[in-house]
């Protein structure tokens, strides 16, 4: 009887090790990302149906919009277009904890398309600097140097060093891609925002003259550019130019009241790094 016993417990204590180890297995293979059932086509017809022709007919910041594209969820939860649809609005109305929560979702379905999107909010809106840098360098591992909204990846992990008083590392940053841009494609594609905070990595570092070089050229490009107006007047104070000073201060007051600033879409919601507050 003894021995049946010990058996049957011996047998009990496999099974049981057993199915601790599947779910054990079922855990770690939580994060493997779900394979949709529909076709692209399909896919793309679901994103007409839920959000071109129904959250659409809804404002914006509505949850009628939300309740809407929750539709579509309900349908097919693996499209990361149904997901960043519902993160903009929030990112836009500085929601930023749950609008990250979407956009991460919109990252696990499609990572090449809403990575580098991520860590542009992460710069841009949530103020993330150090997460910002570390989406952008994994993913130009994995993909390789771009763009998005304008601008170069390394323009946005330069703006995050920064933001993060490392002045050197965004000077390094912003000289490479000010060098790439002329050696690729001229000194006419230079942007002045670009160049705005290649010429502020400079003057945080005491590098005057070389700033105001910088400021010179994004003016060339944006003359009536206030902030890089107070900047440039700060720089020349500094190098012991009063009058030239307080002449270029006195534009950018002018051109600040007239609404000329950063002019990047997304600077009607959020204050850029450096922008002037009058």
């Amino acid at each position: 009887m003894k021995y049946y016993k010990r058996i049957f417990l011996l047998t009990f204590t496999i099974i049981t090790l057993f199915s601790c180890k599947k779910a054990d297995n079922k855990k770690n293979t939580k994060d493997e990302v779900p394979i949709s059932n529909f076709s692209a086509k399909q896919q793309d017809s679901l994103k007409d149906l839920y959000v071109k022709n129904k959250a659409k007919n809804f404002p914006l910041y509505s949850q009628e919009r939300q309740a809407a594209i929750d539709e579509g969820l309900k349908v097919d939860s693996t499209i990361a277009y149904f997901w960043q649809q519902k993160a903009m609005p929030l990112f836009k109305q500085r929601k930023y904890e749950i609008g990250m929560d979407f956009i991460d979702e919109a990252v696990k379905y499609d990572r090449k398309r809403y990575q580098d999107y991520r860590a542009f909010i992460k710069c841009i809106f949530s103020k993330q600097y150090r997460e910002a840098i570390a989406d952008f360098k994994d993913y130009q591992e994995e993909f390789g140097y771009g763009f998005v909204m304008d601008h170069s990846y390394d323009f946005y992990i330069a703006l995050s060093y920064l933001q993060l008083n490392e002045f050197e590392k965004a000077e390094k940053l912003f000289e490479k891609d000010y060098k790439r841009t002329i050696e690729k494609d001229g000194r006419g594609w230079l942007h002045h925002l670009d160049l705005f905070y290649y010429g502020i990595s400079k003057y945080e570092q005491k590098k005057n003259k070389q700033a105001l070089d910088l400021f010179n050229q994004a003016l060339d490009i944006y003359p009536q550019f206030s902030d890089v107006q107070y900047y440039k007047a700060v720089t020349l104070l500094k190098l012991g130019e009063k009058e030239e000073a307080t002449k270029v201060y006195q534009e950018a007051i002018k051109n600040a009241d007239k609404g000329y600033t950063i002019n990047e879409d997304n600077a009607i919601y959020e204050i850029y790094p450096y922008q002037m507050r009058w």
